[in-house]
């Protein structure tokens, strides 16, 4: 297997470029798959207090025998436990963990901005090695720029060939801030895994056209978590280090860019989301 690829973040952290993700995993599918990714050579694990799979992913890692320290652990905050000052030691506990490589707070509901001085201070005590914000686009980020006191090093929000997030962007770049992709394959739109620009990439590189498209998220500059509880997607996403799509290319693939999401979230969500409480696993 070629050597992990590691983008360096705006604290120095290094983080690898793809990862394995949890959504949607039950308990039983989240400890599986977290073993088997890290035993085939992830290093990268994506997790959340709403996904209500924490336990499942620490049982995952030391059910791998990878060294806790050989790992980048991410998991996220969810609106109901901003206000909780005990938030971050449930979440770590969960977990198993002293700490989290990386912390998000997961949407911009409820008191957020209590919920980002909780990972301003769990960075601060070392409880976070990193700390991002999840969903946070538009008139939520640039409210945020006025009042953090760390910067965050990851933004986590939908991005794929059609939605590129080319204004979202222009920020991150100005505070060195990196993209972590979620619906990185179009949220399972065949339209987009079936363009031909990726079909006739496939065929030179050897790859599937979901190869090709992970890739081109690294090549973005981009940090992708395919999440999957089948253990040979699994292994075929991580094999996309060993080639690199050309400028022209990445050109090519350009074009397909609408600037058109596939989720499209409304504030009577928000607000939903900041009244439900997940029902966290039991020890």
């Amino acid at each position: 297997m070629k050597q992990m690829e590691k983008v360096i973040l705006n604290n120095k952290l290094e983080c690898p470029v793809i990862g394995i993700g949890t959504f949607m995993l039950s308990p039983a599918e989240a400890e599986n798959s977290v073993r088997e990714a890290l035993k085939m050579g992830y290093s990268l694990i994506d997790t959340a207090n709403a996904y209500v799979n924490e336990r499942a992913c620490g049982r995952g890692m030391q059910g791998s025998g990878i060294r806790r320290e050989e790992i980048f652990l991410s998991t996220k905050i969810w609106p109901s436990e901003y206000e909780n000052e005990n938030a971050v030691d449930e979440t770590l506990k969960r977990l198993g963990v002293d700490y989290v490589d990386l912390l998000y707070i997961h949407q911009p509901a409820g008191n957020w901005l209590a919920g980002y001085r909780q990972l301003e201070k769990a960075y601060r005590e070392g409880k976070a090695k990193s700390i991002g914000i999840s969903n946070f686009e538009g008139r939520y980020i640039e409210e945020l720029q006025t009042k953090w006191e760390v910067a965050p090093q990851f933004i986590q929000v939908e991005a794929h060939p059609y939605f590129t997030q080319q204004e979202l962007r222009e920020t991150l770049d100005r505070y060195g801030i990196r993209l972590m992709s979620w619906y990185p394959l179009g949220h399972g739109d065949k339209s987009l895994l079936e363009e031909p620009v990726f079909a006739e990439l496939g065929k030179k590189y050897g790859k599937t056209p979901v190869q090709i498209i992970l890739r081109w998220h690294t090549q973005m500059g981009f940090v992708v978590i395919p999440g999957s509880k089948n253990i040979s997607h699994i292994k075929d996403n991580l094999d996309i280090l060993d080639f690199r799509l050309t400028e022209g290319e990445m050109s090519e693939i350009a074009k397909l860019d609408k600037g058109e999401r596939y989720y499209h979230r409304t504030d009577e969500q928000l607000a939903g989301f900041a009244a439900w409480r997940p029902e966290f696993e039991k020890e």
